[in-house]
């Protein structure tokens, strides 16, 4: 396995190096680098959203935790990121994010809030949050994949930090948002083809895919007692916060932002809501098929008993899998996470380069310098990830956790309600951003880290509230704003 494992990531590396430079005799401008140079068809878009959308994290962490701890009920995540993260998000998001983006003349999340509304102190605050939260999940998503190294291929995990460190930045750094788009295309085929054989060979172990359903559902009524299964608002805040929580994420919305054209946006909906389902379904119909193969003996434990349920599927994988499916998977799971990385790391560098730094042409000589500052930062940013990764800073890491709610909390009501009311004003943008980063936060060390679900399922929905009533009282905003963003 190692063998064949070691000469596909030397391929797979190889062609994301390919794509960079490829992607670098393409990249002039700043929207070039940043949005593609909004060229880009349905199908890349389309997948690199897919991409975006699920890390590694999905099929070791949340495949395990969740196929383990609800069984077959985890199908439900799966079913509503694919109908409403990713096929619902394109029809209702899409054509006005395009339309209203283009309108004024904004490439990132907290530009277009400052243009939407007027406010010229809310790009700095939203740049904040970006910058705060999501650099703590790329240093994650790095951190993973460094352990994923150090087990399957023996490499030292410094070591293994650093060839990722290399080549994401490698292809990211030289060639932008066009390198991003056509590597997640290639790394989603790698994805779908993967997690569709993964699926087909693991129900073949037990009989057929609607037999495993049966042995999994009697399964886990023996593993798990009654009152430690969820319930029906655990499911539910789960299913909202991974589907409806994406809707207000930067690295995902920026997708639409560089569409080609309206036109596009049937077909990519298809598509996304096609690949997303097919990647949930594998990832948590495998965790939850984990109750066929493991018994509350053999299920994976630490020295205290514990069950480690970051260790199940890849348990399960390892003892049922032939050695080339294995190295596939594994290219599965690195795809998965590089196109989730490249995401956050481009969007997390935007804050600064796009978001916070005026002096994008340079008085002297009038050159653009954006696209350097672009590239810089983007290696900044990478750089930053790795100490972080590498020395494990513990207060970022804890962070990480809160990043989701937070995020989405703050831009979710915000960006949605500014797409479709031209009554939300400036001061209900306001509020709505510091209300759903502030409800996630408190919440998260009230109710605790178990139940951030259902935190940031609540610091979603209330900012929408609070952005109306805000607006209600407050002074109606601009005309001619309103009627140049929604021309």
């Amino acid at each position: 396995m190692i063998h064949l494992g070691i000469i596909f990531l030397i391929i797979f590396l190889a062609l994301m190096v390919g794509i960079g430079v490829w992607g670098m005799k393409r990249t002039k401008t700043l929207g070039d680098f940043f949005l593609g140079g909004r060229t880009l068809g349905p199908w890349v878009s389309a997948v690199a959203y897919g991409t975006s959308y699920f890390s590694a994290v999905i099929f070791i962490g949340f495949a395990g935790t969740q196929g383990w701890q609800f069984g077959l009920n985890a199908l439900w995540i799966a079913l509503g990121n694919g109908l409403i993260g990713a096929g619902l998000a394109w029809l209702v998001l899409a054509r006005r994010t395009r339309r209203m983006t283009q309108n004024l003349d904004t490439m990132t999340m907290p530009e277009f809030l400052q243009e939407r509304y007027g406010a010229k102190h809310l790009k700095p605050l939203a740049a904040s949050v970006i910058f705060f939260f999501l650099l703590p999940y790329s240093a994650s998503v790095f951190k993973g994949l460094g352990h994923l190294f150090e087990k399957v291929f023996g490499i030292p995990y410094d070591i293994a930090l650093l060839i990722m460190i290399a080549f994401t930045g490698v292809y990211l750094i030289l060639g932008g948002y066009f390198a991003i788009a056509i590597a997640d295309f290639i790394q989603g085929i790698i994805m779908f083809a993967g997690a569709a054989i993964m699926v087909a060979v693991i129900t073949g172990k037990g009989g057929g895919f609607f037999a495993m359903l049966g042995q999994a559902a009697e399964a886990y009524q023996l593993h798990i007692p009654p009152d430690k299964q969820p319930t029906v608002l655990t499911i539910a805040s789960l299913v909202f916060m991974t589907s409806f929580g994406t809707w207000g994420l930067p690295q995902m919305t920026q997708k639409f932002y560089a569409i080609k054209n309206e036109q596009v946006i049937p077909k990519a909906a298809i598509v996304t809501t096609v690949f997303a389902l097919m990647i949930g379904f594998a990832a948590y119909s495998t965790g939850a098929f984990s109750h066929v193969f493991f018994n509350l003996d053999t299920v994976p434990r630490n020295s205290t008993g514990g069950i480690m349920y970051d260790l199940i599927v890849p348990t399960l994988l390892t003892q049922h899998l032939p050695e080339l499916l294995m190295a596939i998977i594994l290219l599965l799971v690195l795809s998965a996470s590089m196109s989730t990385l490249s995401s956050l790391v481009l969007v997390s560098s935007s804050s600064v380069a796009i978001d916070l730094y005026p002096a994008r042409v340079d008085t002297k000589t009038g050159k653009d310098r954006s696209v350097a500052m672009m590239r810089f930062l983007s290696a900044v940013f990478i750089v930053i990830s790795y100490f972080i990764s590498r020395f494990q800073i513990s207060i970022i890491v804890y962070l990480m956790s809160l990043s989701w709610g937070v995020v989405s909390g703050a831009f979710a009501a915000p960006y949605i309600l500014g797409l479709y009311s031209k009554r939300v004003t400036k001061a209900g943008a306001y509020a709505g951003l510091v209300t759903g980063a502030v409800t996630m936060i408190i919440l998260f060390f009230v109710m605790g880290s178990s139940r951030s679900p259902l935190a940031a399922s609540i610091s979603i929905l209330l900012p929408f509230i609070v952005v109306s009533v805000v607006s209600v009282f407050t002074t109606p905003p601009d005309k001619a704003l309103v009627d140049k963003a929604f021309e």
